[in-house]
């Protein structure tokens, strides 16, 4: 017959084998649980969207977690890991006290925190938040496992419930301050380069901007009198102009533009002596408060590439073209084989600072004067 010792050591051994057993299942468990959560909370609706083409079973079974049944994929992971840590704790402290006595189970559960913290928190959620993308397919799968498994516990149904009395929801949309944040974070990485970055940023600020924040100022538009001859016209016209706006008595009755091509034309059929009213085109107007998308496509749409802005009651206050939207929008200068000068705006400005300065004007004052022109319409 076995002795009394022997009884005891088989006691012991079988009470550290359990004893390992609830700790591992415990640690394991909610390690999985907590590494399945990042990687679910780390997915985002963009990434889904680019896996429909190329994964499309992987995809959809991304949006029916992430984006369909957020809640039930949350309560079943919670579920789960509140279930190892309860039975892993209950049944581990049991065989400790067999295993260590009840004098030293205070310095086991200590032990047991410090394992639970580090290995099913910190450790798997820094794994799952880091490498997400390579995890999804495996933690989808996990995720709908352990969600079928409690499906008829009643889990599921108590977090629905809970979800709507607080009418919590998880729909997340971006807005456009974290679409132009995320293409700098994307240029940063390396992902997009700086062009690219460049463009979204410009992309996203574009619908928000106006005519106003584009446009040439009123006191630097150069244009020509109607009653001019075609001749005088070539001979007085800025070169670096290709359209040039044409105006009766001032520049608030701005009537079309004469193409510079067309200039040239007219005198080489010998109608120099003829005004620039014989071929005027007629010039489109748009309010300094237009937002630049849909001026972009109404321009786009007309064929035009030059249009006047006006102010509140009507009044010329600049000029803008198709290339000041398009610049705008690629942050960059268009320039083509025949400018010679990039920016033509400053180009504009430049030139009515000499002028200015020849007819004695303070170029200063002058601008000082814009200025509050611009800031009492916008108050208006």
């Amino acid at each position: 017959m076995p002795s009394g010792d022997t009884v005891a050591a088989d006691y012991t051994s079988k009470n550290v084998i359990m004893l390992v057993f609830w700790v591992l299942l415990a640690l394991v468990s909610s390690f999985l649980c907590s590494v399945a959560e990042a990687v679910l909370l780390s997915i985002t609706p963009s990434y889904i969207e680019g896996l429909k083409e190329k994964k499309p079973k992987l995809a959809e079974k991304l949006k029916r977690l992430k984006v369909d049944d957020l809640d039930n994929s949350l309560a079943a992971i919670l579920t789960v890991n509140t279930i190892a840590h309860t039975v892993g704790a209950i049944f581990s402290g049991t065989e400790a006290t067999n295993v260590f006595g009840s004098e030293l189970v205070g310095y086991f559960t200590c032990v047991m925190v410090l394992l639970i913290l580090i290995c099913s928190e910190i450790i798997p959620k820094t794994i799952g938040a880091v490498y997400w993308r390579s995890l999804t397919s495996i933690s989808a799968l996990f995720i709908l496992t352990i969600s079928t498994m409690i499906k008829y516990t009643g889990f599921l149904w108590f977090s629905k419930l809970i979800t709507r009395l607080i009418g919590g929801s998880h729909a997340h949309t971006f807005s456009r301050d974290e679409f132009i944040a995320m293409a700098g974070v994307g240029e940063r990485s390396g992902e997009i380069d700086e062009g690219e970055s460049r463009i979204l940023k410009n992309l996203f600020r574009f619908e928000t901007m106006t005519a106003a924040d584009i446009m040439t100022p009123r006191i630097v538009i150069s244009a020509l009198k109607a009653e001019i001859s075609i001749a005088t016209a070539i001979e007085t016209a800025d070169k670096h102009f290709s359209r040039i706006p044409i105006y009766g008595n001032d520049l608030d009755d701005i009537n079309g533009f004469v193409l510079r091509t067309d200039l040239l034309l007219h005198k080489a059929e010998c109608h120099g002596e003829s005004n620039l009213e014989s071929i005027v085109r007629k010039i489109p107007t748009v309010r300094r408060s237009q937002t630049l998308t849909p001026l972009l496509e109404q321009l786009l749409k007309d064929r035009e590439h030059i249009a006047i802005v006006v102010g509140e009651y009507g009044e010329t206050v600049g000029l803008l073209t198709l290339e000041d939207l398009i610049e705008t929008l690629l942050g960059m200068e268009i320039v083509d084989e025949f400018d010679k000068v990039e920016d033509m705006q400053l180009y504009a400005r430049q030139l009515w600072e000499k002028r200015a300065d020849k007819l004695g004007i303070d170029v200063k004052a002058s601008k000082e004067e814009l200025e509050e022109t611009d800031a009492s319409d916008d108050e208006n």
